[in-house]
Order: C-alpha cells, then sequence, then structure tokens
C-alpha cells in the first residue's frame, strides 16, 4: 500500500511548517501547498505525507502531474500511480472512487498548476464520494475549491549580512544549513569558518532562501569559492534584478541564478540545454543525440551532456535500462523559452516525434521474444515523451498518419498496462485528422474497436467494424484482413456467439500465416484455441494452445505464451483435469510476474479459484476469489464481460460459498482481497492450507512464543517489520529477527503463509 518515494538528500527545516500542516489536516480534508517554483514545495509534502503515513494504514498515494500535458488524462495518471489498470466503460473516476472510499487515505497531487481545472474536478469528485479521504495539493496557484484550505510555503529565514558577527550567528538558519548540507556532498571537507561566514550569510541573503536556488548554487563550488561565488552572484543578481521589475523579487532571483548558470555555458552547452527541455520526464543519451544533432554535431553530444550534468542542468539517474537524464522544471522551462526565442521549436518537436515514433514501431515490431521484459521497462521509462509525441502528431497538421502508426504499435503495451481508455482517446484524436481512406485508419479502427469490444461497448466496436469492413476491400493487406477478422471474431465471442467466433479466428490465423504476421499468428491461437474447447472440443482446443505455448517457448516469448496457459487452463478445467489446470495457472503466473502483467494476473488468478474449488479447498478458493477480485477491480474489469467465463465464475464461487456458508466465505475473500499484490502472488504459487496450517509433518501445531505470537498476529494483520516496531516499541531489527524465528519453526517461506497460518489456528491458540 502507499507509493511515497524514499528522500534522495536529507529533509532539512519546516518544522514550524510540518507542526501547522498536521493540524490542519485535522479540520481541512483539502490542503493545497502554495508558492513559487522552487520554494520546496514538493519535498514538504512528501515529509509530511510520511509523517502521519501511520494514521493512513499506509494508505499514503504521492502523485506527480508535472509530466503531463493532457487534461484530459489526470483520473487516469492518479489511477496508475494507486496501480488501478481500468479496462471496462466505466468512466476511471469511479475506479478511483471504488478503491479510495474503503477506508483513510491520503492523496498527495504534485504540480497541479498547469492542470488546475482538471485537479479541481476530480479532486471535488473524490472528496465528495470518499468520505475518509485526505488531499494535499502542490501549485502555484490554488485549485479554487470551496473547502479547500491554501498553506502559502515560505522560503528560508536568511540571514541578514550586517546583523551576524560569528560563524554560530548563522548556523541556525534552516537557509544556511540547507547550503551546508548540500555543500559537503559537493566538497565534503566543506566548513564555515572565520573567514567565510559572511559570504556564506550574503549567499543566502541574495538568494532570498529559496530552496532550489540554494541547491543550484551550491553547484558552482566545484570551480568558485565561497567569496567568489557571492561576489558573481551579487553582482548578476544586482545587474538582472534591475531588468525584471514587474516580476517578484523571489523569482527575480532564481531567474538570475538561472539566467547565470545560461551565461556560463557554451552556445553549444545551451543548444542542448534547449533541445532537451523538448523533453518530458526522463530520457537517454540516444534520444538526446538525436534531437540535437540539427543543432549541434551528433559526435559532440555526449560531451555536452556530460557538461551540462556537471553543471546541474541535467541530472542523471540511475535506472534499469541504463542512466536517464531529467530536468529540474524551472530549467526545462527555461529552455523552451531559449528555443521558442530562437524559432527552433517546431524543428526540435518534429526530431522529438521522428525518434519516439521509431521507438514505437522497434517496440511493435521486435519486442515479442526473449526481451519482452527489457522493452516493457524501456517502455515505462520512454511513456511521457511517447505521450508528449502522440500529442504533437494530434496537433500538427499532416502528423496523424504517423501518430496512428504509432498508437497502433503500442496495442500490447497499453493492454499490458490496462490502459485502454488512453489508448482509445489517442485513436479518436488522430482519426480525426487522416483521409477517409488510407491504411492509417483503417488500421485505427480496428484497434479502437478491439478496446471497445473488451470495455463492453459493443455499439462503438460495431460502428468502428463497419467501416473498417468498408476500407479493407481498398486499402487493407492481409495483416489488416488479419486483425479485422480477429477483432470481429472477439465481438461475435462477447455476444456468445461461439460457433461465429471459432470461424473467424481460424481464418484470422490463416490470414497471419499466410502474411508472415508472428504476433497475429500467436494473438490469433490463444483466441481459436479458447473458443474451440469452450464450444465443445475440448481436445482440438488444447491442441491449438499447446501449439501456441511451443512457439511461444521456442522464440522466448512470455507475454502470449501466460495468455495460452490460463486459456488452457481454462478449458482444463471444463474437462475436470484439476492438476493440469493448477500446473498451467502458476506456470502463467510466474510468466506474468516477470510482466507484472495485471490484466493477465487477473484471469489466471480467477481460473486458479475454480482449480481449487473443484479439488474442495474451499477455504483457499475463497481467498483466490478474493485475490482476483483485487485484480479485476484494480484493472476496471470483470468476468462479467466475458460469456465464455461467466458461468464457470458463478459455478465455482457458488460452491465454495455453500461449503463455507456465508461468513466463512466472506471472511477468506477479504482476506484474499486485501493481500498486497506480491503477497497475493506468493499465496497462488504456494501449497493449500491444509498443509500450510501443518507444516511439521506430525499433526501438531509448532509452538511459538507469546511474544511470536503477537508479532505473527501483526503480520496476519498486514504490518511491515518497521510497522510492528513502532506497535510494541522494539527496534525494527529485533521486529525482523521475530518474523525470521516465526517462519524457521513454521517451515513457512513467506508473510503471507503465516498469515493463512494464524487465520486458521486462531481459535484454537493461547490467549
Amino acid at each position: 500500500m502507499g507509493n511515497l518515494p524514499a528522500d534522495a538528500t536529507s529533509f532539512v527545516g519546516r518544522r514550524r511548517e510540518l507542526s501547522e500542516l498536521k493540524r490542519l489536516q485535522v479540520e481541512h480534508r483539502l490542503i493545497t501547498l502554495t508558492g513559487p517554483g522552487g520554494v520546496g514545495k514538493t519535498r514538504l509534502a512528501l515529509r509530511f505525507a510520511a509523517d502521519v503515513r501511520r494514521a493512513f494504514h499506509d494508505e499514503v498515494w504521492f502523485v506527480d502531474l508535472a509530466d503531463l500535458r493532457e487534461p484530459g488524462l489526470v483520473a487516469e495518471t492518479v489511477a496508475d500511480r494507486l496501480q488501478l489498470r481500468e479496462q471496462s466503460c466505466r468512466p476511471v473516476t469511479d475506479t478511483l472512487v471504488d478503491r479510495l472510499a474503503d477506508g483513510p487515505a491520503l492523496l498527495v497531487l504534485d504540480n497541479c498548476e498547469h492542470l488546475v481545472d482538471a485537479c479541481a474536478a476530480l479532486v471535488g469528485t473524490l472528496l465528495r464520494a470518499c468520505p475518509e479521504l485526505r488531499v494535499v495539493a502542490t501549485s502555484r496557484q490554488s485549485l479554487g475549491l470551496v473547502c479547500e484550505c491554501t498553506y502559502d510555503v515560505r522560503p528560508f529565514r536568511v540571514p541578514d549580512p550586517e546583523q551576524i558577527s560569528s560563524p554560530a550567528s548563522v548556523a541556525h538558519f534552516d537557509s544556511v544549513r540547507l547550503f551546508l548540507d548540500r555543500a559537503t556532498a559537493v566538497v565534503p571537507r566543506f566548513t564555515v569558518d572565520s573567514c567565510n561566514y559572511q559570504a556564506l550569510a550574503r549567499i543566502c541573503h541574495d538568494l532570498d532562501g529559496m530552496p532550489l536556488a540554494i541547491e543550484l548554487a551550491v553547484a558552482r563550488l566545484r570551480t568558485l569559492s565561497l567569496e567568489q561565488l557571492a561576489d558573481r552572484l551579487g553582482e548578476r543578481h544586482t545587474l538582472l534584478a534591475n531588468g525584471r521589475r514587474g516580476m517578484p523579487p523571489r523569482h527575480r532571483t532564481l531567474r538570475a541564478l538561472i539566467d547565470w548558470s545560461y551565461e556560463l555555458c557554451s552556445e553549444a552547452e545551451r543548444r542542448v540545454w534547449a533541445c532537451a527541455s523538448a523533453f518530458s520526464g526522463t530520457f537517454d543519451l540516444e534520444a538526446m543525440e538525436h534531437v540535437a544533432t540539427g543543432e549541434v554535431p551528433r559526435e559532440d553530444v555526449l560531451a555536452l551532456v556530460d557538461a551540462l550534468v556537471d553543471k546541474s542542468i541535467l541530472l542523471p539517474e540511475r535506472a534499469p535500462t541504463g542512466i536517464r537524464y531529467r530536468m529540474l522544471d524551472t530549467t526545462r522551462q527555461y529552455g523552451e523559452e531559449k528555443l521558442a526565442a530562437a524559432g527552433r521549436q517546431e524543428a526540435v518537436r518534429r526530431r522529438h516525434r521522428s525518434w519516439y515514433a521509431r521507438l514505437a514501431l522497434a517496440f511493435g515490431a521486435r519486442w515479442i521474444g526473449p526481451d519482452e521484459a527489457r522493452w516493457n521497462a524501456r517502455l515505462r521509462a520512454d511513456y511521457p515523451n511517447l505521450r508528449l509525441a502522440l500529442d504533437f502528431c494530434a496537433r500538427t497538421n499532416g502528423e496523424a498518419g504517423a501518430g496512428l502508426r504509432m498508437a497502433v504499435r503500442l496495442a500490447d503495451y497499453w493492454t499490458l498496462r490496462g490502459s485502454l481508455s488512453e489508448g482509445r482517446m489517442w485513436l479518436n484524436r488522430l482519426l480525426d485528422g487522416v483521409p477517409a481512406v488510407s491504411r492509417e485508419r483503417l488500421a485505427g479502427l480496428v484497434l479502437n474497436a478491439w478496446f471497445a469490444v473488451h470495455q463492453g461497448e459493443l455499439p462503438a466496436a460495431r460502428t468502428a467494424l463497419a467501416e473498417a469492413a468498408n476500407l479493407v476491400a481498398a486499402v487493407g493487406s492481409d495483416e489488416q484482413k488479419g486483425y479485422l477478422a480477429h477483432v470481429s471474431g472477439m465481438a461475435a465471442m462477447v455476444e456468445a456467439d461461439l460457433d461465429r467466433a471459432v470461424g473467424l479466428f481460424g481464418a484470422a490465423r490463416e490470414q497471419f500465416r499466410t502474411a508472415g504476421i508472428l504476433r497475429g499468428e500467436l494473438f490469433a491461437l490463444v483466441m481459436h484455441g479458447l473458443a474451440v474447447g469452450h464450444n465443445g472440443d475440448l481436445a482440438r482446443g488444447r491442441e491449438l494452445l499447446d501449439a501456441c505455448v511451443a512457439m511461444s517457448v521456442g522464440i522466448g516469448d512470455l507475454f502470449w505464451r501466460s495468455h495460452a496457459l490460463w486459456a488452457r487452463a481454462s478449458i482444463d478445467v471444463r474437462a475436470g483435469e484439476s492438476e493440469a489446470a493448477e500446473r498451467a495457472c502458476k506456470q502463467a503466473l510466474r510468466l506474468e510476474q516477470v510482466l507484472e502483467d495485471r490484466s493477465a494476473m487477473a484471469f489466471t488468478l480467477e481460473v486458479l479459484a475454480w482449480v481449487t474449488a473443484d479439488q474442495e479447498e474451499h477455504s483457499r478458493a475463497a481467498t483466490l476469489f478474493g485475490i482476483a477480485g483485487g485484480m479485476w477491480r484494480a484493472i476496471g474489469g470483470s468476468p462479467e464481460l466475458y460469456a465464455t467465463l461467466t458461468d464457470l465464475h458463478h459455478e465455482h464461487l457458488h460452491r465454495s460459498r455453500e461449503a463455507l456458508g456465508d461468513s466463512g466465505f466472506e471472511q477468506a475473500f477479504k482476506h484474499g482481497l486485501e493481500l498486497a499484490t506480491a503477497e497475493a502472488i506468493d499465496f497462488a504459487l504456494e501449497t493449500a492450507p491444509a498443509s500450510v496450517a501443518q507444516p511439521r509433518g506430525d499433526g501438531e501445531v509448532p509452538v511459538l512464543t507469546r511474544r511470536e505470537l503477537e508479532i505473527a498476529e501483526l503480520v496476519a494483520e498486514g504490518l511491515t517489520n518497521r510497522d510492528i516496531a513502532t506497535r510494541l516499541v522494539i527496534s525494527p531489527r529485533t521486529a525482523e529477527g521475530h518474523v525470521e524465528k516465526i517462519l524457521t519453526k513454521l517451515g513457512f517461506h513467506s508473510r503471507a503463509q503465516i498469515a493463512a497460518w494464524m487465520t486458521s489456528h486462531r481459535e484454537s491458540l493461547p490467549r
């Protein structure tokens, strides 16, 4: 639960502000931290959230909106950060309400100023529907809601250079403490003494206590002494502030510092800085080389990027895909201004679009195979820039066709993330800008219909398919004919017309095989096998799915293999072969973990619950139904949307409820629903509760000490080692040691097993 990022640097000062915010949050459900850029609103919001997270049972969520440019995607972005993958036609806001209405929760919305109206609309809706929800927003302006409490975040207090008399007299100012803390990271032996304390006071005073300005200034200590820094900054501030009398003093100071940093750069460095402002979120060196080429020679980009890192203009971050770079919002906006003033913005944006269009096309062509996990991580890191490229295509005359080619190649990524509504939004915007008769329009219509079918919007799907059918004869390739038949088959399957679905999937498969489209053939094999098997020909259905698994293994694919495995397991359930179904489900889950494919996990866990019910392990089955229910809720889906699964879902769920009774079923279901994803998957991959409850093999319950029983009970409640330590007033290391002893005594491997064991033995354990 929760997703607060860890502090990368120490938190300095703000004790009074934190105390006031804690008082205000008791009285107000919405607090907006306002103030200029660089004043520290984000850091203050994060520290406040970390301080109060126990009061919200760790249900504290941080959503950074700085990289989002589309107001219509605010709710989508919040749902993504809450790990809600919607697939149904329900509004995303409804999914958020369902998730946040269950109990106390704190939502931190960061950088709202460019999306004020959209943020206000979403926050207003959530607060009305979720009575225990609290929201903290950061913005350069208020959200304008009636229930809003605005809190102005001020710069740090600064010393008066005319009043200080010794190094000790400056030490208690938070602005000075921040400077010292960051300075020792740049110059480890940096100290304040009787020779430089006056210069330090002048620097903090001239920077007006702005945290961002102080952090930017500290970077200059690599090349300047404290006294040189004070002299140069003072001169630069006086010169530039006089030329910007219309701006607030704090903004003039920060602007002066950025102006100074800009002027310290060479002309080539300035050009790369301006090019870097075209990116959203983070980017890698290869992307920078492509976008900056034309402004500077390609072979010079690496050295120029390195120079900008040294000047703290570009901030390097280590990611699974390698080193990536980010800009502070203030320096990015500054670069945008320079780019626009030079008349180079459109040319740079076009190169940016070109690079990410190439990335999308490469993903569509190459991701199926042994590198799927790497491609998934790559697109997740680059997705803010892919959005920006799609937006460029939607807004620029003549670019919609290129945007549709991008969107079609991103289909599997949107499916994997459960972002079908966003996919349809981009498709609808781009379809408006292409010729009525074109291959791009045909491909976009078919993909739009596919997403609509999965969201249960069959009328919209039929409309798109009808137009696509009229186009396919004129401009359709064998590949597009295959996808048209395939999506039409899915629509028939959702409508429970299995005979028609079997024919269409079979035709699609032949089209893909003839055209040599591997993705299409794997896709069609999964759906053809599923339809054939559930239409009564169990043996043929399993044969088709086994062929898909064999092809996937041969090429190192995980994505379609996992889908084929859960589909095969669903047919095994119909055939009464629960052991084979269980093996297939567990294989699928292990693959889905690698790709973090929550959509496929929902199907797999659903089928595993049926298997367990067939094995008459009804307590475990009820827990699995709860886990699956959580997954369905997270993606905004339901087995009810798929006619081939509905009867099996109700049959097995009813069987377990009958066996356990309503109370017993609901208790086990709730336990599964509340498990974290990692613990839920761990539970699903473990053995049945009967074995869990009697791990020693001698039929006796292992003896735990009273303290161990107390800690086991807290583990069952879902507390972490740190939470347990806080609750019992012991150290986290001691709590960890107790949990390890419990695992050893019971012969377990995970906390989920401890929770299951406590549930099974709670009535018989000593109190």
